[in-house]
């Protein structure tokens, strides 16, 4: 069914509880053994980043961030849990996600929030950005 065949009428935008059980989801599929892995990290679900996780990152629009990694990855030092320490967390932010679907026609809603959700992970793992852009790259480029 095409785009312009789905009675949007009726329908609303995902919610908060939506993105979350996508999410939930994604990491219930995760292969192992990065779902054991992973399996301390928190996963929570806002509208926006907050103005001052905007500021830190010098981004003039929430609508620039779709996701967050707070926390002590396993490659860095401390990353055994101290008393007292917050758990890691990979905050994904809604509206910035649904921007960024109703522009992109080529991933479904699910398909977004599942590789914003990996790209985070991937901070938990150790990978900067950067190495987590070439490993992309490298998987399209098999494609």
């Amino acid at each position: 069914m095409s785009t312009s065949q789905i009675d949007w009428h009726d329908r609303f935008a995902p919610t908060l509880d939506d993105i979350e059980a996508m999410a939930s989801k994604a990491l219930a599929e995760l292969p192992e053994p990065f779902k054991s892995l992973a399996a301390d990290v928190t996963c929570s679900v806002a509208e926006f980043a907050e103005d001052d996780i905007l500021a830190h990152f010098e981004m003039e629009s929430p609508f620039e961030l779709m996701g967050l990694f707070t926390g002590i990855g396993l490659t860095e030092d401390g990353a055994v849990p101290q008393t007292g320490q917050m758990p890691n967390t990979v905050f994904l932010y809604r509206r910035a996600i649904l921007d960024y679907w109703a522009e992109n026609d080529d991933n479904t809603l699910g398909e977004v929030v599942t590789h914003v959700l990996i790209h985070e992970l991937g901070h938990h793992f150790g990978f900067s950005d950067e190495d987590m852009e070439a490993i992309e790259a490298r998987a399209d480029a098999e494609e």
